[in-house]
Order: C-alpha cells, then sequence, then structure tokens
C-alpha cells in the first residue's frame, strides 16, 4: 500500500519516470522544499549564477539529447529572471520545462511574498502556461508538459509550483511513460505523394527545415531524406535568414526556384516572406506544418503560389518523405544546390595562419579548425563574430543562438553541451558584449567539472550594433556601442579557477588554443580581433 508522500517528493518521482536525469536551477526560498526532497533521487542539480542560464542550459541539453530540458527557479524575481530565456528557446523550437516555484494558492491576492503573475508572464513565451492547482495532479501536470513541449513544433512549457502545492501530501499515482511523449501528427500517404510529385516535378525545386530538425533523430532524418531524393536540405536556424553566412550563396539559388518545399519552417522574415526579388514570384510553394494558424498565414501571404500544404509535425513528415522519395531527375541542380550551399570566398584561404592583430576573424576560424574533431560539439553567439564562425566552421553537433537572434547564451550552452557530451569537446566562440551576459557561469563549469574551451573576439565594440549605426546613419554618428578596449577577459575565467589565454597575434593563436585544450579546465581565450562586418557570401 502506496503511502502519502510530499508534493516535492512527486514532483521528482514524475520527472525521473519522464526519463530526466539532469535538472538546470537556481535555489530560492519558494523551491526549498523541492531541493529537500532530491536527495536521493538519482537527478543531478546543475545548480547555476543567474537563471536564464538555467533556461539556456536546459535549451542547449534538450538540442543535443533530444530530451526534454528542465529548469528550475524560485518565483518572483528567479521566475522573471528565467522568462528572459524562453524567446531563445521558443524560436530554436526546443522542447523544456521552465518549473518556477510560487506563492502558496492559500496566500493569493493577500500579498504573499514575492506574488507574481507568472503564468502571465511566461504565457506569451511558451506552448502553453499553468499554475499547478493540487498535489495529487502534479505529476499528470509534469506529464502533460512533457507531451505538450514535444508535440508539434516543439517548444517551452511552463509550470508554477505553489509552496504549498509541492509541502502538501498526496498519495501519488504516477502516469504511464506514454502521457509524456508527443501526440502523434503524421504526414497523411496522400499528402506524401502528392508533396513527392510536385517536387519531382519541379525543375529547381529547394528544401528548407527549421531548428526542430537540428537534433539527433532530426539530423538523421534529413540526411536520409537527402539520401533519398538527391538534394541538399538547407537547416535554416539563423536570425540572418537569407543572410546566413553559413548556408554560403543559398540565397541566389533560391531567387532561382520554382519550387520551395518548407518541412516545418515557418514563412517568416528569415525567408523574407516569400516575396520577389528574394524567390521568384513563379515559384510554387509547399508548405508542411503542424500548426494551422501558420499555415493560414503562409497562404495570406503567398495567395495562388502556395500549391500544397499539409499538416504534421516536422519530423514525421521528413521521415514519411524519405521513406517515399525517389532521386530527383536534375542532378546538375542538386550539385550547384551542394556548390553554392558550401561557397566560401577563395580569399579567405589567404588569411589562414596571417601574422599580426588585431587577428582577422577568418585567420581565427581557420586557427580553430584543426581543434574540430568528429565528436566536437561547436557552440556559436554573438553578433558580427557569430556569423564569421559560422561561416569558417561547421562540427557534427552545432548549437547557436537561433532565430530569435537575442545574444548572451554561449557559456550557459557550453557547459550544458558538455554534460551531455561528456566524452566529446566543446568548442565555443562568442564576441566580447556576449561574454558580458553570463560570464559568472564559469564558476558553474568549474564547480561541476564541465570543461570546455570558450574564444572571445574582442573588438571591443558591440560591432552588430555598430555595424547598422555606421551603414544607416554614417560612422560619424555612432554611438552606445563601445566597450572598453583590450578587456583581460581571460583573467576573469583565471581568477575562478579556470584556464585563461590572450591572444594579440594571429602566430600566437594555435599554441594558446592547444594550451587551452590540454588544460582539462574551462577555458577562455580571448583574442583582439578586427571588428569587421559580418560576411556577405553571394557570388560575383
Amino acid at each position: 500500500m502506496q503511502h502519502e508522500i510530499r508534493g516535492a517528493d512527486v514532483l521528482w518521482g514524475a520527472l525521473k519516470k519522464g526519463g530526466v536525469t539532469r535538472v538546470f536551477s537556481l535555489s530560492g526560498n519558494h523551491i526549498m522544499p523541492v531541493y529537500d526532497a532530491a536527495f536521493g533521487e538519482g537527478i543531478e542539480i546543475i545548480h547555476v549564477r543567474h537563471e536564464a542560464a538555467a533556461v539556456h542550459m536546459a535549451d542547449a541539453w534538450a538540442r543535443l539529447t533530444g530530451e526534454v530540458g528542465v529548469a528550475l527557479v524560485t518565483g518572483g524575481q528567479g521566475h522573471s529572471n528565467a522568462v528572459a530565456g524562453l524567446p531563445t528557446a521558443l524560436a530554436g523550437e526546443v522542447p523544456l520545462l521552465l518549473l518556477s516555484g510560487h506563492a502558496p494558492l492559500n496566500e493569493l491576492g493577500l500579498g504573499a511574498f514575492q506574488e507574481t503573475p507568472q503564468v502571465e508572464m511566461a504565457a506569451p513565451l511558451c506552448k502553453a502556461a499553468w499554475l499547478a492547482q493540487s498535489t495529487a495532479g502534479l505529476a499528470h501536470d509534469i506529464a502533460r508538459a512533457f507531451s505538450i513541449a514535444r508535440s508539434g513544433r516543439p517548444g517551452p512549457v511552463h509550470i508554477s509550483l505553489p509552496t504549498d502545492v509541492v509541502e502538501a501530501k498526496a498519495t501519488p499515482k504516477l502516469p504511464d511513460e506514454a502521457a509524456y511523449l508527443a501526440h502523434p501528427m503524421p504526414l497523411a500517404a496522400e499528402s506524401a505523394a502528392a508533396i513527392l510529385a510536385a517536387i519531382a516535378a519541379a525543375e529547381r525545386p529547394i528544401l528548407a527545415a527549421g531548428p526542430a530538425l537540428n537534433t539527433p533523430d532530426g539530423r538523421r532524418a534529413r540526411m536520409a531524406l537527402e539520401a533519398a531524393i538527391g538534394l541538399p536540405v538547407a537547416l535554416m536556424e539563423s536570425p540572418r535568414g537569407l543572410g546566413d553566412p553559413s548556408l554560403g550563396a543559398f540565397a541566389e539559388m533560391l531567387a532561382q526556384s520554382d519550387c520551395v518545399v518548407l518541412l516545418g519552417k515557418p514563412l517568416d522574415f528569415t525567408l523574407r516572406f516569400g516575396r520577389a526579388p528574394f524567390v521568384s514570384e513563379k515559384a510554387r510553394w509547399v508548405v508542411i506544418e503542424p500548426e494551422a494558424k501558420l499555415i493560414a498565414r503562409a497562404a495570406q501571404g503567398l495567395g495562388q503560389r502556395l500549391a500544397l500544404s499539409a499538416m504534421a509535425a516536422p519530423l514525421e513528415a521528413v521521415a514519411m518523405l524519405a521513406a517515399h522519395a525517389k532521386p530527383h531527375a536534375n542532378t546538375d541542380w542538386a550539385a550547384a544546390l551542394r556548390e553554392a550551399i558550401a561557397h566560401r570566398p577563395p580569399a579567405w584561404a589567404a588569411l589562414a595562419g596571417k601574422p599580426g592583430g588585431p587577428v582577422h576573424p577568418a585567420t581565427l576560424g581557420a586557427a580553430l579548425r584543426p581543434h574540430i574533431t568528429p565528436e566536437t560539439v561547436l557552440v556559436v553567439d554573438g553578433g558580427e563574430i557569430g556569423q564569421w564562425m559560422q561561416a569558417c566552421l561547421s562540427a557534427p553537433e552545432r548549437v547557436i543562438n537561433g532565430v530569435a537572434g537575442a545574444i548572451g547564451a554561449a557559456l550557459p550552452f557550453a557547459a550544458a553541451a558538455r554534460a551531455a557530451r561528456p566524452a566529446g569537446r566543446v568548442l565555443a566562440i562568442c564576441g566580447d558584449g556576449t561574454f558580458g551576459f553570463h560570464m559568472a557561469e564559469f564558476d558553474t563549469a568549474l564547480r561541476h567539472d564541465l570543461p570546455f574551451v570558450l574564444v572571445v573576439g574582442n573588438d571591443a565594440k558591440w560591432n552588430a550594433e555598430y555595424q547598422i549605426q555606421a551603414r544607416d546613419y554614417g560612422a560619424n554618428r555612432t554611438h552606445g556601442c563601445e566597450l572598453a578596449p583590450g578587456t583581460r577577459y581571460d583573467l576573469v575565467v583565471a581568477g575562478l579557477g579556470g584556464h585563461g589565454e590572450f591572444v594579440e597575434r594571429g602566430e600566437d593563436l594555435a599554441a594558446a588554443l592547444e594550451r587551452a585544450f590540454a588544460s582539462g579546465k574551462p577555458a577562455c581565450v580571448n583574442v583582439l580581433i578586427e571588428g569587421l562586418p559580418a560576411p556577405n557570401l553571394r557570388r560575383a
């Protein structure tokens, strides 16, 4: 016979049933019972220095493992800090659960400590958000949240946990494992046949996927479809959209395409809304989309150019297409697409090993390339330096700041990547502005023994903002973009107990990087770079 246990104990049991092995958290008053109940549960708490970092870590963990990432924070200001990380997860289509402590139900409306409209605050940035109402229902709340986070287009979910709910006792009844899974949303066989026929009939088709397909399962599904149909699938997860330098000269090929197939990729600003001249007015569109409202939005924007639409989850749709696809007849077009995506300016090769300083971003990229192994996770964040590194570097697994375009997540992403890939290597790159958001998370990495190498491109400015101001208003009207020149971010990390390297000249890069990786510690390689605009990879 089961005994009554605290809601906090029910919570951990429900998380364990859902397959959770790590929770990213910062403690606080409202979740003390939850922390107490964590003893002996076998779920590691990675204790961070800022609540937004907990969300970013849960985000990267989910992308790399395919699991639902879990962040646990206290109520009030702890919750409002954590909410800042949700837009990145939402735009990144990441299955994530934010659990926040909350004022007790029996004190609401009476001026309870840190009483805050937490659900209302999180709801616009989540697929769903609610306030737990009972101890007995807590396990089912968790299972429901996991299912919602995974279903259709994945995304974050929030549950607020009143202290009286987690402190009260109930006899638990954990949901079955099936309750945690995504609701099936397959692509119908007739829709798959029609879509494949439309691709086969097109002379110059292009396939584009969204960030939901940059998970372990998503990568396998994309590779299977590419192998079956003989066409590359462009992964669009950058706020630069058609200007994403990791896609090379993809934009010029899109302008020539006569059929654009969106595999769960929303029609939005990253595709210039499908408007000419970025896409031919004669091009036909195929939209596979899990949300009816986004199909309606695409239909409104495209009009008669929308040839086909189908509701399906991205992963299930791509798997269905891969199972029935045949090689496309226009092999010349497929080869041209691959060549365009792989395009990088030949002049960059001459910058490899360039001596002197400040260091050109392409010189930095060339120095980093030998340190990427088949087991490397590449983390890229920041404005212009982030775009340079996405153009220069590729790795088996990549985590970037995503369609939301918010910078600052590099350090939490890197620490979580190391937790997810303990036997691998994590190389992270960010700008000096980005470093300032979560520099204290080096302390988290040290406490939890999560070594990685973070390379800081230090140009002493908010370079993305500087480039916009200089372009739109003139170089003599730039302001608010300056950072202190030569700041020793490496000494910050060394002071916390990590490894630091300071590089002023290109010829010193190789040795500094070798020492950083060999240190076995969380490391910062602080490189003085040229403050250049992001590369434009359109061919002449």
